[in-house]
């Protein structure tokens, strides 16, 4: 074999811990605690001289172990870290490395930004955010101290795509750390480790875990990054359990498959819905009439599987238009299977405020869509029978 193998012989291979039974994947150790020979066989754990299992909490359990050694070699990383879910994965993340300031460059998950705008303030983090538009103003609020910026590319719900090796040339020459969330991405279509990137971010429970049956998050980077991370996850109580590890196992197997299809088929609802009288915008970085479609066509190795649409009708027709959906679901979160559709002004982003919203271009006619992998030709018929078609 390689000494680096291919991307997805990485998903089904990287990680899997030798059975004694010849088990062809990695058991789930459904314990909190590991016995010991002797008392020098836990120091040399807890000392740093061994790597093994000792208490589920820590994250010292084999099948974390396994799924953190595959997400690390999934992102070309030395080091991840599994947690519960991707707001814990921030949480840990920011309170680790961003106590002396955070820029949040771009839209955001709204839990996200309801993190940064509202509680690590209270902890004596200063935040800052800045649009898209205004990221000439990045070198500035670095000057002013901040030692992080975090973004997402593309962002959500908005599909901008921001310039990873751009922002990190203006952070780096300030001393500043980058995070990167790739969620919207996955490690499929874009390597931010690569790009500049000092740390990526997801959460694992869109298209890493891919079946809307786990909630998980990851942070992955050099080791001396992500290991202070670590002590956060330990006492905060964040680690994932034993059970969901295994399930983010055996989705990050097929990984691939999942988001390449994906990719393909947003791409052709993106392209038939430009076409729509009733569409007034479509964001999709794949349409070569995108903002940001020469930036991903550099960094990015496929578009994505989020289409964005802003209709032509007032809020009411599109609520009106997304309760006529039959195929899309009206629910929240993205990656998985079956296609999904929401108003993000009235779920994701809702606690923004109408304010904050419009300035932010978010409006009651924004329509966020999650492609799935059912058949394109019943994709494109349930959005025509909606808008009237």
């Amino acid at each position: 074999m390689n000494d680096r193998p291919g991307f997805a012989t990485r998903c089904v291979h990287a990680g899997e811990l030798d059975d004694a039974h010849g088990a062809p994947h990695t058991p789930i150790y459904n314990t909190t605690t590991f016995r010991f020979p002797n008392t020098a066989a836990v120091l040399d754990i807890l000392e740093g001289r061994a790597k093994g299992a000792i208490y589920t909490r820590y994250g010292f359990n084999p099948t974390l172990f396994a799924l953190e050694e595959k997400l690390a070699a999934l992102e070309d990383a030395a080091a991840a870290l599994a947690f519960c879910s991707g707001m814990a994965a921030e949480s840990a993340l920011f309170l680790t490395h961003g106590r002396g300031g955070i820029v949040c460059v771009g839209d955001a998950y709204g839990g996200t930004m309801e993190l940064l705008a509202s509680q690590l303030p209270m902890l004596g983090v200063p935040t800052r955010f800045l649009l898209v538009a205004e990221i000439d103003r990045l070198d500035a609020a670095l000057a002013a101290g901040a030692g992080l910026v975090f973004f997402e590319t593309p962002t959500n719900p908005r599909i901008e795509v921001i310039d990873v090796a751009a922002v990190a040339q203006v952070a780096h020459d300030r001393g500043a750390l980058v995070v990167v969330d790739n969620t919207f991405a996955s490690p499929v279509n874009q390597s931010p480790l690569a790009l500049g990137a000092d740390l990526v971010v997801h959460s694992a429970t869109k298209y890493l875990g891919g079946h809307s049956d786990v909630t998980a998050g990851a942070v992955m980077g050099p080791k001396a990054l992500v290991e202070p991370i670590w002590n956060w996850r330990k006492n905060l109580g964040t680690a994932i359990a034993p059970e969901t590890a295994a399930l983010l196992l055996r989705s990050l197997r097929t990984l691939p498959v999942r988001v390449e299809r994906q990719n393909a088929t947003a791409l052709a609802v993106a392209q038939a819905m430009a076409r729509h009288p009733r569409v007034a915008r479509v964001f999709h970085p794949g349409l070569p009439d995108s903002p940001g479609h020469d930036v991903a066509r550099r960094q990015m190795r496929g578009y994505g599987g989020m289409v964005t649409l802003e209709l032509a009708l007032s809020g009411a027709q599109t609520t009106a238009f997304v309760d006529r959906l039959r195929l899309f679901a009206l629910a929240a979160s993205l990656g998985g299977p079956e296609s999904l559709a929401i108003q993000p002004a009235f779920s994701t982003h809702y606690g923004l405020g109408p304010d904050e919203r419009a300035r932010r271009g978010i409006g009651d006619n924004m329509v966020r869509l999650s492609i799935g992998l059912e058949d394109p030709a019943d994709l494109l018929a349930d959005l025509g029978q909606a808008l009237g078609d």
